[in-house]
């Protein structure tokens, strides 16, 4: 339209099915499929290694414990390498989500450690925790960037995903 009010939106529409509930149906619209072949008698097939995490997600965080960035990167590209899709997710992308996971940790452990309630600077009256916002945005961006990594795999996985969600950890993580 003149306007720009028009047309499809990003993420818009239904969701693409999996590769395997396409397998499982007998593909009935008949499309092409994309499957990821794994052949077992080439013998010069070489193991992937992990790609390097960058420098500065690395340093630990001042006025934290720990810094859990690494281990998470790690843990999700091992994930990803288990089910044969580590090299159709960007780095970077693996890198937002654990940094993203990072941060809402430490505003979890902020909350733990001073509340749920801080003094307004000026008028000293109780205010929300600044930890409470900022944790739930960066929950929320890990949220998007873990949909994003988890569609590539559902889209691109011959074997169904059942409970394997690295994701579900989070909390046991965050509690440990």
């Amino acid at each position: 339209m003149a306007n720009g009010h028009g047309g499809a939106r990003p993420g818009a529409g239904r969701k693409k099915k999996a590769l395997s509930e396409k397998l499982v149906d007998g593909n009935p619209g008949k499309a092409p499929l994309t499957k990821i072949q794994f052949g077992m008698q080439d013998s010069g097939l070489a193991g992937e290694d992990m790609p390097p995490i960058a420098e500065y997600l690395t340093q630990v965080t001042k006025n934290s414990n720990q810094n859990l960035t690494p281990q998470i990167y790690a843990d999700t590209w091992k994930w990803l390498n288990d089910r044969g899709c580590a090299h159709l997710v960007k780095k970077e992308l693996i890198e937002q989500y654990a940094l993203y996971v990072t941060r809402w940790i430490q505003c979890e452990e902020g909350i733990n450690q001073y509340g749920l309630l801080a003094k307004h600077p000026t008028t000293q009256m109780p205010i929300a925790s600044p930890y409470v916002s900022m944790g739930l945005n960066f929950l929320k961006q890990a949220n998007v960037l873990w949909l994003q990594i988890y569609q590539i795999v559902k889209e691109n996985c011959e074997t169904p995903l059942g409970s394997s969600n690295p994701n579900d950890d989070l909390m046991e993580r965050l509690l440990g």
